[in-house]
């Protein structure tokens, strides 16, 4: 090459070659001051999309961590009110034993007391942590961790608190309607032995149905409906459950006689009631149809009395009356009825209710549609002769006889026996304590479930953070070698470009 003054190709070379170095140390002080080794897609730009999904999947696998934790805190709640249920039924298996013993001499009506206070603490606890019908938790728990890349089904796990199996409310233990009280009172007619079936309500298709019609203190009536959603019926337990969930909001409770096999209705409330027609075609229903029954745990005077009152009763008529003595602890109230005020059954009904409230005497509707007076405790009626010197022959005691007449009502007798409804409790808080053990399986399974998950994502997130730090962090010994490098290069370039930029006035000396 010719010696030139125009342009300086050594020097444009130092130059270019100053310009990279300078580059070079740039980069190599950036890449110590940040850590990474790739701070922008210029640096590598394949290898930033590997270290940005491995990144994504560490920020989805932190976050899963803490959503696992969320959800062991949760279940971790409902297994500390599973717990506190268990407990509970302990105590009414030890209430149930006592006064399910024919050798018990206290009152089992503050067994019973103690007892029902329970089961409507297990209804507030079970709601108080959702496992109540549609409740919060009563349903399939999804916990979204994440690491199962494309499939989101592999990221997630699931803990399946859904359906009435897994309610624990009175009404998912199959407590509803359970008593301590004496067994009750079996339904005259009724000559189904229920001990002797699996199914009933079964062969006639879905929504085989028999409806019972229940006549209370005051005139009050219900109706309680049990159905089978299938053409195989349902189990006697499940019928029972379900004519005891109708009842419960009436203070009656429905139970099988473990001697007989008949339906036993039981409770402190005057009552009586008629058995309805199960759906043709099916093998049974809870009872045989227009069977009766009344609450004979009470002291009582129906239609079976020796002074029977009016069956189908309905009404005294214009100008008749009628008066009645009640007696019982040694206090009497007299009433006369007539037209105004028991012109109808319904009337009847009210005025008496509200008159015989303060001796503890309730009339009720019979089956028959007599007037039936029912009593915790012994009392007696007498019909008076009337003002005009007649018996009367319109009233609730029909009787054109002068003569007064005298009633002393019969003696409570429990047709399922003292211990019936003890025993019958017994075998449903066993069936309790079997459901309660799988909700607290299914917990349980849960947080170990989720403990397993916690401890696979925090491996996964180490992997991951190892795979990014490999692509993206710098190597801190190298870039540090590499910054002595530049550095020296950089100084040797500008002693060269100071050498190549005074090559020229060597042509100074051709011209002296």
């Amino acid at each position: 090459m010719g010696l030139t003054v125009q342009t300086n190709i050594a020097s444009l070379i130092a130059q270019n070659n100053l310009n990279v170095n300078d580059n070079f140390m740039q980069q190599t002080i950036e890449r110590l001051s940040s850590g990474y080794r790739i701070n922008s897609s210029a640096d590598d730009a394949a290898g930033l999309v590997i270290a940005n999904q491995y990144r994504s999947s560490v920020t989805e696998l932190t976050q899963g961590v803490a959503n696992a934790n969320d959800g062991i805190s949760t279940l971790q709640i409902v297994d500390g009110g599973l717990s506190n249920i268990s407990t509970m039924l302990d105590r009414m298996k030890t209430l149930a034993t006592q006064s399910a013993s024919g050798t018990f001499s206290g009152n089992r009506g503050t067994l019973d007391q103690e007892y029902q206070q329970l089961v409507t603490e297990i209804n507030r606890q079970a709601a108080n942590i959702g496992l109540n019908a549609g409740g919060t938790n009563n349903v399939d728990i999804n916990v979204y961790i994440g690491g199962g890349g494309a499939s989101q089904t592999n990221s997630q796990v699931s803990v399946d608190l859904s359906g009435t199996g897994n309610t624990v409310d009175a009404t998912g233990l199959g407590l509803a309607g359970t008593s301590l009280l004496a067994a009750g009172s079996a339904l005259t007619g009724n000559t189904v032995d229920l001990n002797s079936f699996t199914n009933i309500l079964s062969g006639a298709g879905a929504n085989a149905s028999q409806t019972l019609t229940f006549n209370l203190a005051g005139g009050t009536s219900f109706q309680a409906q049990i159905t089978s959603p299938t053409n195989a019926g349902i189990t006697v337990a499940d019928a029972v459950q379900q004519l005891n969930t109708a009842l419960s909001a009436h203070g009656l409770s429905a139970s099988v006689d473990s001697s007989t096999g008949g339906l036993l209705i039981s409770g402190d409330t005057a009552f009586t009631v008629t058995g309805g027609t199960p759906t043709v075609g099916v093998n049974t229903g809870l009872v045989t149809a227009a069977s009766t029954g009344e609450n004979t745990s009470m002291y009582t005077v129906d239609a079976a009395s020796t002074n029977a009152p009016e069956a189908t009763f309905t009404g005294i008529g214009a100008g008749a009356d009628e008066k009645l003595q009640f007696s019982s602890n040694g206090n009497s109230v007299t009433l006369d009825l007539t037209q105004t005020n028991a012109g109808t059954a319904t009337t009847a009904l009210q005025t008496l209710n509200n008159q015989l409230a303060a001796l503890g005497i309730s009339a009720v509707l019979g089956t028959d549609g007599s007037i039936q007076f029912q009593s915790d405790n012994a009392f007696s009626i007498t019909k008076a002769v009337n003002p005009d010197g007649s018996g009367g022959d319109q009233g609730v005691f029909a009787d054109s006889s002068v003569a007064a007449k005298n009633n002393t009502a019969t003696a409570p007798t429990v047709t399922g026996g003292a211990t019936g409804n003890a025993l019958n409790s017994i075998t449903a808080i066993d069936n309790a304590i079997s459901v309660l053990g799988n909700v607290q399986g299914t917990v349980g399974a849960g947080e170990n479930k989720l403990n397993y998950a916690i401890g696979l994502a925090t491996s996964q997130i180490t992997s991951f953070s190892a795979a990014e730090s490999s692509i993206r962090d710098a190597n801190m010994a190298q870039e540090a070698a590499n910054l002595t490098k530049a550095q020296i290069l950089q100084q040797s370039t500008i002693a060269a470009m100071a050498q190549a930029n005074a090559m020229p006035q060597a042509v100074l000396a051709l011209l002296k």
